[in-house]
This record gives C-alpha cells, structure tokens and sequence, in this order.
C-alpha cells in the first residue's frame, strides 16, 4: 500500500475537530485513505442503495445503527444526512467522531458550509504524487508517468491503462455530469471535454470553445463549472498586482488527472506521448498539478497563479506567499537553455518580492544560473512551500 503524503495532516485534524471531510476526484484514495489511517471505525457507503434508502427515509435511525467513530463514504450522495450529523456531534465533545469523504460538489459544499460550519476540517486529496511514489520505489520515465497518470489502481494492480481510462470516463465523468445538471446533448459535451483536453496549459476561451463545440458560451461555462467541481478540471487563476502593466485576466485549464487528458487525445502508449505535439502542454499540466498536490498535502489552499501580461511575457506557476512570489517555469526539454529563465529574470525586476525561483525541466543536471535553481522534475515538490 502506497503511503499517502497527507496522512500526517489527517490524523492531526481528527485530533481538532469533531469532522474530518475528505473531498477530491472519484478513485483518487479517499476511502483507502480514511480505513488506513482509522482502521477501527465502522464504515458506510451511501453508494449502496439500501444504505441511502434507509438514511433517506430515517435519518436518526440510520446514525442509530452506525453510531461514531464512524467513516461515512460518498456524502455528497446524499447532503441532507450533514444536518443530522451536526446534531450528533453538538451532543460531545469528542474529536474525530465523523470521517466522511464525497466528490466535493455543489450541494456538498452548501452542505458543509450551512450544517458543519466551525465543525469541520476539509482535506483534498489528489491521485498519487511523483514524490509519493519516489518513496515507495516506483520510479517512471517523464512520458510514462503522463500516459499512466497518477490513479492509485494503475499502481497497485495490473490494469490496462486504456481501458482503466474509458471505463473511468464512463463511470464517473459522464455519469457525475448527468447527475449535477441536464445534459441533453452528450455528443456536444463529449466533444468539449476532448477539446479540453486539446487545450490543457491555455487560456480559457468561453466563446472560442462555445463555436468549436456548437453550443452557448452559456453553457460552456456551466460546463466548466461541472468538470471543476467534479475534479476533473483544475483552473489556474492569473495572479493580479499593480506592475504597471495590463495583465491577463483568463485562467488556464488543466486536468487533475493528466493520464485522463492522454486519454482524451487518443495517445495508447508512452511513445505516442513522446511524438505529441501537445507533450510540451501535458508536461506542464503534470507539473502544476504535483505542486497543487503538494500544497493539498500539507492542508493549504492552492495558493498558485500563473502570470502574463499584454507583451506575452508569461511566467508558468507562480507560488503566492504573504512576502514572496515564487516563480516557476515548465520546460519539457532535457537539455536545459539559457532562455529558458529569461522570463523569471524579467519578473523579478517588476517587484521586490520576488524569490530566486526555478526552472523545471526533464533534464537531470541540477545547478543554479544566476540564482535561479534547475530542477528535474521528479524533485519540483520539493521547491513548493
């Protein structure tokens, strides 16, 4: 069983607060996670449909059979169970007496925030991380782990990776959008969702994606909304100060799982990665989303930008602190360029918060130019605070 990078900030909130909600994409370890860390805990799937029907019909009686410390799976199925929840934890004062986890969305989120206000601690947890992976002897080639992807399944049983991902997209992705809004016309979404997948590392365009898709901007963004609540989407908002220049204001898209965006685009191998035109923007993707998952491991907010302005200088990630701005910039090549720290150089003479920053790469010399460290991107976790 792979270690999970977020265990330590797990088993800390369950000794602060009555709650513990874990949130994150569907087969990312949420349950694994919760029995790992709680191993004597009853445990209930509101997936089974027995199980929701009598937590449905009566409530009281449901948490009567299943009192705490209980992990309750797959809340989002059912919302209204949070009200009973917060009237069972006003009872003690007991830490830790409630673990559930769910897909965080809409009503979800509504849930927790009105029922489980002061009461909760919420985690996110992601598909494995490289450096989760490091440590548990699993070591892949850059294109390997981008037509892999990172689902915990893939690593612990022998699985076909295409077949995983069709299944997935069919079981969850289609299935969690039918179920959150009214989609009548599956092939349009179908189309969208590839072409997502097309344009991961760009600039969100709602009325470029609405004519290629044929459908209202309207939409599109209702799509978006879907597919980011879901966490199957992930949008990098433009960081925003006054540097005396106009600045984009568009986020990026990526997919929190790059192996389902390699599936999308048809590649069926590591080779077919390697010959892609789009394995510049499918290296980016997997970068962000490790230093996303680093900071969810710890417990913190995104806390990551990108920046560009009007002349096109663009820096690929930037780590927001209350002093500094860490910049990042993503190269998929192996041998490393001297232009590849020009735009960070450039940054760092628009503000005096600016740290040294680095470049990652696919390269395996590790050194500092000017200041600005060269990382594989095996080790990019490590430079994320």
């Amino acid at each position: 069983m792979i270690q999970r990078k977020i265990q330590a900030e797990l088993a800390q909130l369950a000794q602060e607060y009555k709650v513990v909600t874990i949130t994150g994409p569907r087969q990312s370890g949420k349950t694994t996670l919760a029995k790992m860390q709680f191993p004597d805990y009853d445990y209930v799937n509101l997936e089974d449909p027995e199980t929701r029907s009598l937590a449905e019909k009566d409530a009281k009686e449901f948490l009567h059979r299943h009192p705490a410390p209980i992990i309750i799976d797959e809340i989002q199925r059912l919302p209204m169970l949070l009200s009973y929840i917060q009237v069972e934890c006003d009872k003690s004062n007991k830490k830790g007496q409630y673990i559930l986890t769910g897909s965080h969305q809409p009503a979800l989120k509504a849930g927790i925030s009105q029922s489980l206000a002061g009461r909760t601690a919420v985690l996110q947890l992601l598909p494995l991380s490289i450096e989760e992976l490091n440590e548990a002897g699993i070591v892949l080639d850059r294109d390997e782990y981008i037509f892999k992807g990172f689902m915990p399944q893939l690593y612990e049983e022998n699985i076909d990776i295409t077949r995983f991902y069709r299944n997935y997209y069919m079981t969850y992705v289609e299935r969690d959008a039918r179920q959150l809004v009214n989609i009548r016309n599956f092939t349009a979404f179908e189309t969208f969702i590839k072409l997502l997948a097309g344009r991961v590392g760009q600039l969100v365009n709602l009325q470029s994606i609405s004519n290629d898709v044929g459908v209202s901007s309207t939409t599109i963004s209702e799509w978006l909304s879907i597919l980011e609540a879901s966490y199957i989407i992930f949008r990098l908002p433009p960081y925003f100060e006054n540097f005396g220049k106009r600045q984009t204001k568009s986020a990026k898209i990526y997919f929190t799982e790059v192996g389902l965006a390699a599936y999308l685009l048809e590649l069926e191998n590591p080779g077919m990665v390697t010959r892609d035109p789009l394995m510049g923007n499918l290296f980016e993707n997997m970068v962000v989303v490790e230093a996303l998952k680093k900071r969810y491991n710890m417990g913190k907010d995104a806390g990551l930008y990108f920046f560009r302005d009007s002349h096109g200088m663009e820096i690929d990630l930037l780590q927001a602190s209350a002093r500094k701005l860490y910049p990042f910039e993503i190269k998929a090549a192996r041998t490393y360029s001297s232009e590849f720290a020009k735009n960070i150089e450039k940054f760092r003479l628009l503000n005096d918060k600016t740290a040294d920053g680095c470049v990652i790469y696919s390269g395996e010399q590790e050194q500092k130019v000017k200041e600005i460290g060269l990382v594989n991107f095996k080790k990019a976790a490590d430079h994320i605070q």
